[in-house]
């Protein structure tokens, strides 16, 4: 006679088929990434490199601005006629400071303002420097309040223009390194042309 109940070992209630969930979560866990997504790590790398690549080139750049301002050529230029009155006049008369430049100093001869804003440089002022020697009858010059500068050729490595005030005496040579703009050249003009005295250009054979 059949029995109403179900045996004890009946395979269709055996705990033995459930799935084992424990185990499917570990499995998912070992399991590769999806196809198409990268790890975090690759992508912070990919982020960070142009990053450093900005950062180098900001360094790059602040070390150029704070390098050395090149040759400076009245540093130990010679000015035969630096003693004569007209000279100490004109080094009376100039001013402590110029627009965005330092204090004025002075020594052996030359006068300097310290360097100031984006300049490479200070600028500096001799008196009673010789003639030009490549000041010639095709020079061009230029006038500035109303004295006449010849400008020299700038040489390698220079980071500035050297001018001569040439039809005045004695002779003044003013550098002005880049980005320093007129005003400086501007204000030596005015004092040369009220105590130098006016003399003829002399521009050679």
């Amino acid at each position: 006679m059949a029995s109403g109940t179900h045996d004890a070992d009946d395979p269709g209630t055996s705990d033995t088929d459930a799935p084992d969930t424990d185990a499917a979560a570990s499995d998912a866990d070992r399991s590769p990434a999806a196809p198409g997504r990268r790890s975090p790590a690759l992508i912070a790398t990919i982020v960070a490199i142009p990053v450093m690549v900005v950062v180098l080139f900001i360094v790059f750049a602040a070390a150029k601005n704070t390098s050395s301002p090149g040759p400076l050529p009245l540093q130990s230029a010679a000015a035969p006629q630096s003693g004569e009155q007209g000279c100490a006049r004109l080094i009376a008369a100039l001013p402590q400071k110029f627009e965005n430049f330092g204090e004025r100093t002075e020594s052996d001869g030359l006068i300097q303002w310290a360097k100031g804003g984006d300049s490479p440089g200070p600028v500096q002022l001799r008196c009673g420097v010789p003639r030009p020697d490549d000041l010639a009858p095709t020079s061009a010059l230029q006038t500035v309040d109303p004295v006449q500068w010849f400008q020299r050729a700038p040489k390698e490595g220079e980071k500035g223009a050297l001018w001569f005030a040439v039809d005045h005496r004695p002779y003044v040579a003013l550098w002005l390194p880049n980005n320093s703009g007129n005003g400086a050249i501007s204000d030596v003009s005015k004092i040369i042309e009220q105590v130098l005295p006016l003399a003829p250009i002399d521009l050679g054979s």
